[in-house]
């Protein structure tokens, strides 16, 4: 089993179904008192927020992109980021750290995909919703 890194804390709230779903369908495919390997590295929003509403984004994906190396570091052999707004400075995670990232919009793509579905509904902070990144990225219409 590989060792995930979550980068969580953005809010700890938002963590929280991550953390829980990969641990439900580890469980679900191997059975008994198996769970996943994990690492988290909950960033302290407040930090984050300030860069947001300051509109400082490459300072917001400086801090993330120092929080998925130290996963790294720490074993991690991928990254998943447990917020969805977050996702809009993905690019900069990526390019600083050499595992596989698991973007958000990838899998939802494909599940839309599957479903046959072209045009989809988000629910969203308002970051999420002025933006395009997830509706690019997952190669869909999403309604506003």
């Amino acid at each position: 089993m590989k060792t995930i890194g979550l980068l969580g804390g953005m809010s700890w709230e938002s963590t929280i179904p991550y953390y829980r779903l990969i641990n439900e369908g580890i469980k679900q495919q191997l059975g008994g008192l198996h769970s996943a390997s994990l690492l988290l590295h909950s960033v302290d929003f407040h930090d984050i927020e300030v860069c947001q509403r300051r509109g400082e984004w490459d300072k917001a994906g400086d801090i993330l992109a120092q929080a998925a190396q130290g996963l790294q570091q720490a074993g991690a052999e991928g990254i998943v980021l447990c917020t969805n707004t977050m996702h809009k400075i993905a690019h900069v995670i990526e390019s600083r750290c050499s595992l596989p990232f698991l973007h958000i919009a990838d899998a939802t793509g494909r599940a839309i995909a599957r479903q046959g579905l072209h045009r989809v509904a988000l629910l969203g902070t308002r970051y999420t919703m002025e933006q395009d990144f997830l509706s690019r990225a997952a190669g869909t219409a999403i309604c506003d």
